[in-house]
């Protein structure tokens, strides 16, 4: 099959080479004296601009997965997909004030990753032992999932084979590849990757909004066929406009998944690396141009099905929705340009795995292997055990698409928007506020994570009975007469805030201490702005810190 597909494979070899060539190069790119620092592994130095970081944050957010599944949701599930689109719009003046001063606080305390600022924060190592583990955990299969766009474009043309190594060689080839270039550079190498992977996607759908509706009929028809599609089905849920069944779910699932885009650890990885406050107030007031191109995306799963495209299969013979973007493109794009567009969606995953891993290895390396493994750990030591921990997530990852089901893959990745939610309470609120006890916070995550998970559980495939099938829990589960359903991490951060304030009450009422530090001066967390070009930022050693009571 992949001889009908040479000139496309030829183009998406030779960008993906020239991107991966990029990569190596950016080790020398704003070269420091030494690497072996996270501030300059992880973090790029704290020196990026504006337009550096703009390209990395909206390349770190906007992934070869969303390129592949938003369309997949429209084209299976109508204007239900289209969440992505207002919860990219509303993140931004939520977390304008909150990531500005997190990159303050962050930058004046030397802080690298949210566990860092929750330990100084609230004097406490368990709290910031569970924000590490909860980061990590959200962020595999986040990483899987670029594995699962590129596997898409493989597929589509031809490059995997029918046994299990064949299948994914071609993946485990281009990781190998990103691993590589991830452990010599540091970030710099998604960095300077960004530019080459945004301009293709930008080139990519400036296109394919334009030529593809001119080869469709136009959009009223591209809409006909979606609606005429969606009318032949029994689902209650599908169409191309919301209706009573699916509504609470949509502005649940885009309020929830606003509130958690900036909790990822990559999220914060892009943006303290900026080197300084007015490049982030510029890029959250800019990068909404990200959503405008989210939405034109979109639309491609309504042209998908003017098209008449059928999905490929997975082994177990259930459609690999995943496909169809990709094979829209091969069907209706000239082999040259497909081959681009291939290359767009196989670059778009290295950005944003690359950034991923680093930031589960930054948040295992400061706030459990020198927390608990090696206290008096240089910062040289720091740095080789991220970039090896890095290595270890990619592999993880890796393993789990191998011998995983993809479509279980995609429920773990909402799944891991319900876990980071938890995080909220102490990271998003312990910005402006040490009111929330430490000890009530820490009961909120296990109220918060537990009812969560249980509703999680309780979400089962009806094809299969699988549990854990997405994230859309049937409110029918709670006695109610309806088809309605409700995402399960805004239930679940509603109640880990109830928690967090009724038990912080009752800790309060009867005078439990909190283990704060009061010799610390009234303005430690402040937001003085940006620091003089003179300052660096501290890097605060953990035996410093009160020991926490609550362990």
């Amino acid at each position: 099959m992949w001889r009908d597909h040479e000139l496309e494979i030829a183009i998406f070899v030779i960008l993906f080479l020239a991107v991966s060539a990029v990569g190596f190069v950016a080790a020398r790119w704003r070269r420091p004296d030494t690497l072996a620092h996270l501030d300059e592994w992880g973090l790029g130095g704290r020196s990026f601009g504006g337009w550096v970081t703009w390209f990395l944050v909206g390349g770190d957010l906007y992934t070869a997965y969303t390129f592949v599944a938003v369309p997949a949701l429209l084209f299976a599930s109508g204007a239900a997909g289209f969440f992505a689109v207002p919860y990219t719009v509303i993140i931004y003046p939520l977390v304008f004030l909150v990531l500005v001063r997190m990159w303050s606080v962050s930058h004046r305390h030397g802080f690298v990753t949210p566990a860092d600022f929750v330990r100084a924060r609230f004097q406490s190592p368990t709290l910031a032992l569970l924000i590490a583990i909860t980061g990590i955990v959200a962020t595999m299969p986040y990483i899987a999932l670029q594995l699962v766009g590129i596997e898409s474009v493989l597929k589509t043309m031809g490059l995997t084979g029918s046994g299990a190594l064949a299948r994914h060689l071609p993946i485990i080839i281009a990781f190998a590849i990103l691993a590589a270039y991830t452990y010599s550079s540091g970030l710099r190498a998604p960095a300077l990757i960004a530019f080459v992977k945004d301009i293709l996607i930008y080139a990519v759908i400036l296109v394919a909004v334009f030529y593809l509706p001119a080869k469709l009929g136009g959009w009223g028809a591209i809409f006909d066929a979606a609606d005429a599609k969606f009318a032949k089905t029994p689902s209650p849920a599908d169409g191309i406009l919301l209706n009573a069944n699916n509504q609470v779910q949509y502005f649940t699932l885009a309020l929830g998944s606003a509130l958690a885009l900036f909790l990822y650890p990559h999220s914060l990885t892009g943006v303290l690396a900026g080197k300084n406050r007015d490049t982030i107030k510029r890029n959250m007031s800019a990068l909404p141009a990200y959503s405008f191109l989210l939405g034109l995306i979109a639309l491609l799963g309504f042209a998908a099905i003017a098209a008449g495209v059928v999905p490929l299969k997975n082994p177990n013979g259930t459609p690999d929705n995943n496909t169809v973007v990709p094979l829209l493109f091969d069907k209706l794009f000239p082999d040259w340009f497909a081959g681009v567009a291939f290359a767009a969606v196989g670059i778009g995953a290295l950005v944003p795995a690359a950034i991923m891993s680093i930031a589960a290895a930054n948040l295992f390396t400061r706030n459990i292997y020198r927390e608990y493994l090696k206290r008096d750990a240089t910062p040289a030591q720091e740095a080789q055990a991220s970039k090896i921990m890095s290595l270890l997530v990619k592999f993880g990852a890796l393993v789990f698409v191998v011998f995983v089901d993809p479509q279980f893959s995609i429920d773990l990745q909402l799944i891991g928007g319900v876990i980071i939610l938890q995080t909220l309470p102490a990271v998003g609120l312990g910005l402006f506020t040490r009111w929330l006890h430490r000890g009530a916070l820490a009961a909120g995550w296990v109220a918060g994570m537990g009812l969560g998970l249980w509703m999680l559980y309780r979400v089962t495939n009806p094809t299969t009975g699988r549990h854990f099938a997405g994230s859309a829990f049937p409110l029918s589960e709670w006695g109610l007469d309806t088809k309605k359903t409700i995402y399960v991490g805004f239930v679940a951060v509603v109640v880990n805030l109830l928690v967090a304030v009724i038990v912080t009450l009752i800790l309060r009422a009867t005078s439990v201490a909190d283990g704060g530090d009061d010799t610390r001066p009234a303005d430690y967390f402040a937001d003085e702005g940006d620091p003089r070009p003179t300052d660096t930022p501290a890097s605060p050693s953990p035996a410093a810190v009160t020991p926490d009571p609550i362990t």
